[in-house]
């Protein structure tokens, strides 16, 4: 029913990639999640969403809504099978189909640690200049996210505000939430403001914005109107549930994927009886509860890897677009336990294929933002992608040439060959140290958190933006301004 194209990796092995489900265990699971549609339904609270379900074919009842298996089937098939992201600058860059896999930062954190004195803080404004400067010149942040809720704004505007620091700080893509419909209209006039017309950014699109269904099986006014807003638009729409297991979710994780697919899938047929065709990118945010301490788990969780390359690989089987989560810790502070739970996410991640993977950045369970973790991740990703990349096997690799000319007990040090391919094909590290002890020892006998913090300062030094013309920096201040004005 899918079968748009073939995966390039399952036939030439150019990369190293894993699957966590079958085939079959999709199909089942597919079934189950139609059947959760069907039969129990979900609360919806937009009456325009419940108007259009109920013309569609759904049974309603009240908020009630039941959706019939071909009213979902007809949405997947409509529903983009890729969707292709734009720098700042109308410039193609991010390609979410198949298992190209693109990471960055994750949103929300109400706390900052701060660079210069490591205090743990409310987040600023300046925090998320700092963020957008950051991933404007990390190499395996491809995309920006505020990695912050701002705490010295209008309340209730957080969001716009976090879209007007990066729109100047960054030329990458940038992904955002919303607060409700009138804040996100104000998001996109800016971001078209920027691009030069609503037209040019849906035709290279730089924004995605994400909504949230309150899991299980609800999904708020403010959420489901953002969806249609942007659906409207023929905008990028990421709908992403934060599902756990025993609490908001079975205590399975078979029973976890079948309510964060139900939510998503929802959400989608919204979003394609809205408007038919309208990117949309699914995945959601799938953990358990620690049943000890009551907090949702993030990388301590060996599960919450698992059931996110789950979900990658059942999304895939639909052929949609796809969401995940790495890069995060339960750890309260960047240390060891941050940098394991960081290295088996990120690189989970990377081997599931998912497209878009956030949340690199975060400490203390989504609470607290870091710059110095921020670059931490971009190293691992670094890591993990010269893993995934696979090993090169043609004339040149194969080097037969080159072996027969060194000949026994010869060195390659010297050889062409070498200088011509070590770069490309073994990783260089950035922050991990390889220097013997000695030479360790007399650069000051840094740790790795030394490091990062030193890199950190180093590249925020260096980046410089670039700048938007002074005419579209006027037009987006003055939106900010009408905003506010609307608040009071």
């Amino acid at each position: 029913m899918w079968n748009r194209c073939s995966r390039s990796n399952e036939s030439d092995h150019v990369s190293v990639q894993c699957k966590v489900l079958s085939d079959g265990q999709c199909a089942r699971l597919y079934n189950a999640v139609l059947e959760v549609l069907e039969r129990t339904g979900c609360e919806i609270f937009c009456p325009e969403a419940v108007e259009l379900l109920k013309k569609a074919g759904c049974w309603t009842d009240g908020l009630r809504v039941r959706i019939p298996s071909h009213l979902v089937e007809r949405a997947i098939g409509a529903a983009p099978s890729r969707v292709v992201l734009a720098d700042r600058n109308g410039k193609r860059r991010l390609f979410l189909e198949g298992n190209n896999t693109y990471f960055g930062p994750g949103p929300t954190n109400p706390y900052f640690f701060d660079l210069q004195t490591g205090e743990r803080r409310k987040v600023l404004k300046s925090d998320v200049y700092d963020v957008a400067r950051l991933v404007e010149v990390l190499p395996n942040m491809d995309f920006a996210m505020s990695l912050a809720c701002i705490s010295d704004c209008t309340s209730g505007l957080a969001d716009v505000h976090e879209v007007h620091a990066m729109l100047q700080n960054t030329t990458k893509p940038i992904v955002t939430w919303g607060y409700n419909a009138a804040n996100m209209a104000t998001i996109i006039s800016m971001c078209e403001t920027v691009a030069g017309s609503p037209e040019a950014l849906q035709k290279n699109p730089f924004v995605v914005v994400y909504a949230e269904p309150t899991t299980p099986l609800r999904h708020s006014k403010e959420a489901v109107e953002i969806l249609l807003y942007m659906s409207e638009k023929g905008l990028p729409q990421l709908y992403t549930p934060g599902v756990q297991g025993c609490a908001t979710a079975p205590a399975s994780m078979a029973g976890v994927l079948v309510v964060a697919a139900a939510d998503n899938l929802a959400g989608l047929v919204i979003n394609q009886l809205k408007r038919e065709g309208a990117p949309y990118i699914a995945g959601g945010v799938t953990t358990n509860m620690d049943m000890k301490t009551m907090i949702h788990c993030y990388g301590s969780s060996p599960e919450f890897s698992l059931m996110h390359a789950a979900l990658t690989d059942f999304l895939h089987y639909l052929q949609l677009p796809t969401w995940s989560t790495a890069g995060c810790a339960d750890s309260k502070i960047l240390d060891e336990q941050t940098a394991i739970e960081y290295t088996f996410s990120l690189h989970s991640a990377a081997l599931s294929g998912a497209n878009l993977v956030h949340d690199s950045g975060f400490l203390e369970t989504g609470l607290s933002g870091s710059l110095e973790a921020l670059v931490m991740a971009d190293e691992i990703i670094g890591m993990s992608r010269n893993i995934v990349k696979g090993v090169r096997i043609d004339e040149e690799s194969l080097a037969v040439d080159i072996i027969d000319k060194v000949g026994p007990g010869g060195n390659f040090l010297t050889e062409e060959h070498t200088f011509k391919n070590f770069k490309k094909e073994f990783w260089i590290p950035r922050d991990i140290n390889r220097d013997i002890y000695r030479q360790w020892s007399d650069k000051g006998k840094t740790t790795y958190g030394d490091r990062l913090r030193a890199r950190a300062k180093q590249m925020l030094q260096e980046s410089v933006p670039k700048k938007l013309s002074d005419d579209v920096l006027q037009k987006l201040q003055v939106l900010v301004d009408e905003a506010e004005a609307a608040k009071v």
